[in-house]
């Protein structure tokens, strides 16, 4: 009997509530017991508040995971590792403990009405395009068909970016 395939499976992690750096930790320590392997990850991003203005700023994080989930069940284990770690769905782009979102799954097209692969919004946001292009930088998104740093250049959002251990030079503007 073989085993199931093993997946590369692209995801952002993302907090603004509480301790942001140890809800990234504990959301890497729950995925590696839960989804699969964490092969790598980007570095820690700090990142201004997107879709509602005055939000807490977030850490964000792209993390490579090895799984041999589905997406569907895959995504019930994110929810349901993110509940575990305090996430209230309460506003849309509102405060967050956590947020685990996938970006890519392979190359795979797939839009539900629960799930859409790739991340229908991933290309419109820096917070997403920074911490990916650090890690899969030549990767390709399987509908623009363009990779990641590409996106990246070619975005339009205006909202800063930067690796964490800046973060006190960008805002003091150094």
């Amino acid at each position: 009997m073989s085993s199931p395939q093993l997946h590369d499976v692209y995801l952002l992690t993302g907090s603004n509530l509480g301790d942001r750096r140890e809800q990234l930790a504990l959301a890497v320590a729950e995925l590696e017991q839960h989804a699969g392997s964490i092969v790598r990850t980007s570095r820690i991003y700090e990142t201004e508040a997107w879709g509602l203005e005055g939000l807490p700023a977030h850490l964000n994080q792209a993390l490579l995971l090895h799984t041999r989930l589905e997406p569907l069940p895959l995504l019930s284990v994110l929810q349901e590792i993110e509940h575990r770690l305090g996430r209230v769905r309460q506003q849309r782009w509102g405060v967050r403990a956590i947020d685990i979102d996938i970006i890519y799954y392979d190359d795979l097209v797939l839009n539900l009405p629960q799930l859409s692969i790739p991340h229908p919004l991933m290309q419109e946001r820096n917070f997403v395009l920074a911490p990916l292009s650090e890690l899969a930088p030549d990767g390709i998104h399987p509908i623009l068909h363009q990779t990641n740093a590409a996106l990246l250049q070619q975005s339009a959002d205006k909202l800063s970016v930067w690796p964490c251990d800046d973060a006190a030079n960008a805002a003091s503007g150094l």
